[in-house]
């Protein structure tokens, strides 16, 4: 078969690298791809957002079969108009997809259906908003309504920062027309849970859950940004966890989107916090988590292709979904100043055809170019995702950092506690 995958990060090259083990696939094309993705795809200088182009790239290159992995054109509809060109396509419809393009949406869908979150009111008045931050003091989350590259969340610590944050998203448009609204939240304490699902509609099948690791600097400091690192399996989803889970979250949300008319195919992301009062959804997604996807895909052990057709077609229910009994852990390798202001053009050493000799970890490409002459070099915020699997959690930390060590480029940042919280709740389960 000949696919296209559309997006350009680390996640993208996770999907690859997984679609690649099918004997059924014999070609990958990817729009617009990477220095590291050219390796391993057919890569072409086309938009993930540009949506008559892809579907135009896909009906001139014959493909087969398409798997839409960004937010942005999974909200735009690229998955419906690739199947009015005949097109099946892995990933939600535009409907399907505002479970993530606004959390306006995804707050009023729980409230309506009982899925248990955080308490929140929407504003789309800037002193309305203010008023409520100083009624209702610190620390409070304050979130853009619509898609903001994982960076529109802000857990004020202080009300002079939540002002802030309402006045960036509101007045100074930060996110543009997707910080006209807000939503304003109670504070959740506790563990982060990041759990992938399969779902049809109908069945759903979550995939090994993952630790996240948002902020920028050690010791969860700095601000927020798409991902600096990950692990599999978190230890704090417990099987007894994972069964509340199922019976008060995951079930629940596919039955509501079923409800409101949405019906989610998919990969639906479910962003949890385990509170003294049981797990709570932080956040949806509607498209596999980036950087979480480089850590559970290159545990799973059943064809990925298979799945994503099974999806597609409604009949998940009758694969069998396998994981290694393994643990992976994924160290990402950013340029320094992100999520600010950053150099590109950055020459990357270490890397022999874009990945490391001696096979002991694996790299995938998020933010870099390859030149005419064959080097590359950096091209984005978060460059490149280390990451090693093992049978254990401490053995996987350190093989990540071991393989990390051996990449270098100018101002290279990446943070040095990544899976320290795993294994601290693994001592204390202890």
């Amino acid at each position: 078969m000949k696919l296209l995958v559309i997006g350009s990060g680390g996640r993208e090259h996770a999907v690859v690298r997984a679609l690649k083990k099918s004997p059924r696939v014999n070609e990958i094309h990817v729009l617009p791809g990477n220095g590291g993705i050219a390796e391993d795809a057919v890569c072409a200088p086309v938009s993930a957002t540009d949506v008559e182009g892809v579907v135009a790239y896909a009906r001139a290159h014959g493909i087969d079969y398409a798997v839409v992995t960004p937010d942005d054109p999974l909200c735009l509809g690229m998955v419906g108009a690739l199947g009015e060109a005949g097109i099946p396509a892995f990933g939600p419809d535009r409907r399907a997809a505002e479970i993530e393009g606004s959390k306006v949406f995804a707050k009023g869908l729980m409230r309506k259906y009982g899925i248990p979150t955080a308490a929140y009111e929407v504003f789309d008045e800037v002193d309305a908003a203010l008023e409520y931050v100083r009624r209702r003091g610190a620390p409070i989350v304050v979130k853009a309504d619509g898609l903001a590259l994982g960076k529109g969340v802000v857990a004020a610590a202080t009300v002079a920062e939540a002002e802030r944050a309402v006045k960036s998203a509101m007045v100074d448009r930060a996110f543009g027309d997707n910080g006209a609204r807000v939503v304003i939240e109670e504070y959740l304490e506790g563990p982060e849970i990041s759990v992938l699902s399969f779902t049809d509609g109908n069945t759903i099948v979550p995939m090994v859950s993952s630790m996240d690791h948002k902020r920028a600097l050690d010791g969860d400091q700095g601000p927020n940004t798409g991902g600096m690192g990950t692990v599999a399996p978190n230890p704090y989803y417990t099987p007894e966890v994972a069964a509340e889970c199922m019976e008060r979250i995951f079930l629940p949300t596919v039955r509501a989107m079923n409800a409101e008319g949405r019906p989610f195919r998919g990969c639906l992301y479910f962003g949890l916090m385990l509170t003294k009062d049981g797990p709570k959804v932080i956040e949806y997604n509607c498209r596999f988590g980036d950087p979480e996807t480089q850590v559970v895909l290159p545990l799973l052990r059943t064809d990925l292709l298979d799945i994503m057709e099974a999806v597609t077609a409604g009949r998940l229910s009758e694969v069998e979904v396998r994981w290694a009994d393994e643990c992976a852990c994924c160290v990402i390798l950013a340029s320094g100043g992100y999520p600010g202001a950053y150099e590109k053009g950055l020459p990357i050493m270490g890397l022999e055809g874009g990945q490391l000799p001696g096979g002991e970890a694996e790299v995938f490409h998020a933010g870099t170019k390859r030149l005419p002459d064959g080097s590359l070099v950096t091209n984005g915020g978060r460059v490149l995702g280390v990451t090693a699997l093992a049978e254990s959690l401490p053995e996987a930390i350190e093989r990540a950092y071991a393989a990390a060590g051996g990449i270098r480029f100018e101002k290279l940042h990446m943070r040095r506690d990544i899976g320290a919280r795993a294994l601290a709740a693994l001592g204390e389960r202890r």
